[in-house]
């Protein structure tokens, strides 16, 4: 093996405890945001199809009940991300349309580098679903520039 192939190795094996502690802390929190991800970005989506999203479209795209989505709906209020009028559906803040925005964004960025590395469209867009809540800006970053090569 050649030096640079050397240097290119992972090193696989227990990592100090503050990067272990980090790792796993970015994890979880990533896990937190995935799901108000998804919402806004599905908000988003309906709205610019059909002029409006409304949680009973909602709960049919996400295969979720609509207690389920109420719940939801109530937390993205509460977080400033969503505005509830009624009998008329779901609308953005600016702050929501902001996230719904670079998820969006995010999320073509790493199914287009999955699709470069040659996985079929079909499993690049199931895969960036979960993909895209977890990757790093540094990560989002080398894909980016991937891609413009």
């Amino acid at each position: 093996m050649n030096d640079q192939a050397k240097g290119d190795e992972i090193q696989v094996g227990l990592v100090d405890a503050d990067t272990h502690v980090e790792s796993f802390r970015q994890t979880r929190s990533n896990r937190r945001t995935e799901l108000l991800e998804d919402y806004v970005e599905l908000i988003a989506d309906l709205i610019d199809h059909d002029g409006e999203a409304r949680q009973v479209d909602i709960a049919q795209r996400l295969g979720v009940a609509q207690p389920t989505v109420a719940k939801m709906l109530k937390r993205l209020a509460a977080e400033g991300l969503i505005q509830q009028r009624r009998y008329r559906g779901v609308f953005l803040t600016e702050e929501g349309k902001e996230l719904a925005r670079v998820s969006r964004e995010r999320h073509q960025v790493v199914e287009s580098f999955l699709c470069a590395l040659g996985i079929s469209p079909e499993t690049a867009r199931i895969d960036a679903e979960g993909i895209e809540h977890h990757v790093s800006a540094e990560t989002l970053e080398a894909f980016r520039a991937f891609l413009k090569r």
